[in-house]
């Protein structure tokens, strides 16, 4: 969650056209044979881990890892890499050492509500507000279902505060979500946005049809039944659990950190040995049958895993509540998490029968480790395939890269307060390498660099060298939006449109803050200089006045450039987002000051022009109060994209 919201400082249906369908090569009439993968043995596997998660952890500078494979209902290996403790030197132990999966969470919360559905206490397609002791409006005449929960298309926008709680001072779950109920920004069922409030509202939902706290169904239905002795959903954590945990590191050589508190449970408050989701891993492949216990009966698990919902065919979708990751031809369903400083991922390669699971306990510096190369190496090395791509002529594949290059805002994000800064200030420039290729720069390799993505089918690229693929959606001869296979299920971008667009905004704003800022600077310089010269004031009266009232406009306006400025600097401080929840004053001065220099100073600043023009100026002055005009309704024009006028501080 921390990790996803940190990175930001810095979306209705639709399908491919008609068009779309037609104009990609023929496939060749015999497919090539895919490479004989190595045969997965624990031998094997150990072997290959041994040479890759050192060498991995130790580029990345993560302090340890756990690693799990299950397959066939048993687990196959599960080791320990690196240490849980720096200053002590404690090894990974896969059986006794906790780690935090984060949104690997929502697995859980998931598996909960199809067990209620199969009791007939839940129904998938029912307005949440059948369940819930507040109620969520609908938009657009559409209620939201768990299903859409289910599969991140609730419409939600992105909330931080309180999601986390250092200090702990409300635990309660329910408080959270009646509180802290978020603006609905999309229609439900049309745009997949990633939702952490989704997750945990499903949570909620199980918590008042089992009358039993969230936490404490878990326990009782799924822990205790896969014999997960060793995790826990509890808030506060309790303490034979805290004392297996792992400690948790910005990267291995800076201090550990202490415990995530996640008051909205559901969403990634789960604490757990990776031997524990060896069993978790082993029910679901099974069809919900661990042992001799069921927790999902096979028809339930069977519709968990195989009711997809696919907002950008052919790129990957959403099943209820797993992510949908095939690679080389097979089904792979899985979720991956992120606390601000554990990282996780679990697959399960249901034609296999076989799962994966990783977790690191440091964020690491260049890049950290990539769960998703991890992923990617052992599908290559045990299930590999070949991609029988088609080709698109060079014309065509010229002709759609122009149309998809452009910008876009990311519809997992923050649209009714300040924090709508960083998604326009971060929106997504799709561009085209001279070579053909596009690169679309959310998903950069393990080296940073761009990924360089080439067109083998209508408005499809391919990596180069990679499986990943990019699409778009084109609507009325124009793209609308795009995302690629690893986020299309759950995030999806959205073409700004041409009064959104950062591209001529930051650009304009900008020239417009210089000229403001040099206004306000101004002012005392040129005073300094008259006195020392012993020059008069030259001008009187209406002159006079809005002379100095666009400059005390252009000062309050430089005052409030260094508050945004000093605000965005305090959030990417290490805390900074997670101090703000504690302090709304910060947000109301910057705002209160935003509003007093954009608008108070352009409202000067059209009084200057006015007075400039009406009477006898010469050139300078008429330019100068043209130019200041222009640059205040820049200012302006940014700060409500910005959301920096909302006066909310609710994030």
């Amino acid at each position: 969650m921390k990790k996803y919201l940190a990175a930001a400082l810095m979306a209705t249906l639709a399908v491919f056209g008609a068009t779309a369908q037609t104009s990609a090569n023929p496939a060749p009439s015999a497919a090539p044979i895919a490479p004989a993968g190595r045969a997965l043995t624990a031998d094997d596997v150990n072997a290959w881990l041994d040479g890759y998660m050192p060498a991995a952890l130790a580029r990345g500078e993560v302090a340890g890892a756990v690693v799990v494979v299950v397959k066939d209902g048993q687990i196959l290996t599960e080791r320990g890499f690196g240490v849980s403790d720096v200053a002590t030197g404690a090894p990974v132990d896969p059986k006794r050492t906790a780690f935090r999966p984060g949104s690997v969470s929502k697995l859980f919360a998931w598996t909960a509500v199809m067990q209620l559905v199969e009791q007939g206490k839940l129904n998938l397609d029912a307005d949440v507000n059948t369940y819930l002791d507040y109620r969520i409006p609908p938009r657009g005449g559409k209620p939201i279902t768990l299903r859409n929960l289910m599969t991140h298309t609730p419409g939600f926008e992105e909330i931080f505060k309180g999601m986390e709680d250092p200090k702990l001072r409300n635990p309660s779950l329910g408080a959270f979500m009646r509180h802290r109920s978020p603006a609905r920004v999309f229609d439900a069922g049309t745009t997949p946005a990633y939702s952490n409030y989704g997750a945990s509202l499903a949570g909620y939902i199980v918590e008042r049809v089992s009358h039993e706290p969230f936490d404490v169904y878990v326990q009782n239905h799924i822990f205790k039944p896969l014999d997960m002795q060793n995790s826990s959903f509890s808030l506060p954590m309790q303490k034979r659990i805290l004392d297996l945990m792992s400690k948790g590191y910005p990267d291995a050589t800076k201090p550990a950190k202490p415990f995530e508190n996640i008051v909205a449970t559901p969403a990634g408050n789960m604490a757990g040995t990776g031997d524990d989701m060896a069993h978790f891993m082993i029910a679901h492949l099974q069809d919900g049958k661990f042992g001799n216990t069921q927790i999902l009966k096979p028809e339930t698990a069977q519709q968990m895993h195989n009711s997809l919902t696919q907002l950008m065919p052919p790129l990957h979708g959403f099943e209820l509540g797993f992510m949908v990751n095939d690679i080389n031809g097979h089904k792979v369903i899985g979720h991956g998490g992120d606390t601000a400083l554990f990282h996780s991922g679990l697959w399960l390669f249901m034609g296999e029968n076989v799962g994966l699971f990783v977790s690191v306990n440091s964020s690491g510096v260049n890049h950290g480790f990539s769960r998703g190369q991890l992923f990617e190496a052992f599908a290559d090395r045990y299930f590999p395939g070949v991609q029988n791509d088609g080709k698109v002529d060079a014309k065509t594949a010229a002709e759609h890269a122009k149309l998809v290059s452009g910008n876009y805002y990311g519809v997992r994000g923050f649209f009714t307060n300040f924090l709508s800064l960083a998604g326009l200030m971060g929106q997504v420039t799709v561009t085209t390498d001279p070579d053909g290729t596009v690169i679309f720069p959310v998903i950069p390799r393990a080296s940073g660099e761009p990924i360089h993505y080439r067109e083998i089918a209508p408005f499809v690229w391919r990596a180069v060298g990679g499986h990943e693929r990019f699409g778009a959606v084109v609507k009325d001869g124009k793209v609308v939006r795009v995302s690629s296979d690893s986020l299309a299920g759950f995030m999806v971008f959205n073409r700004v449109a041409w009064w959104q667009d950062a591209s001529w905004i930051l650009p304009f704003s900008g020239a417009g803050a210089l000229i403001v800022i040099l206004t306000a600077l101004g002012w005392p310089v040129i005073a300094l200089v008259r006195r020392r010269h012993g020059a008069k004031f030259p001008l009187i009266g209406k002159r006079a006045k809005a002379y100095r009232l666009v400059r005390i406009g252009a000062v309050v306006a430089l005052m409030a450039i260094g508050a945004v400025a000093a605000l965005f600097a305090s959030i990417s401080a290490d805390g900074g987002l997670q101090a703000l929840t504690e302090n709304d004053w910060p947000i109301l001065v910057v705002s209160g000051l935003v509003l007093l220099g954009f608008g108070g100073g352009l409202l000067a600043a059209f009084y200057n022009l006015y007075a400039v023009l009406s009477e006898k100026s010469g050139w300078f002055a008429k330019l100068w109060g043209g130019l200041l005009a222009l640059s205040f309704v820049a200012l302006l024009w940014f700060a409500q994209l910005g959301g920096l006028l909302t006066f909310s501080t609710d994030f």
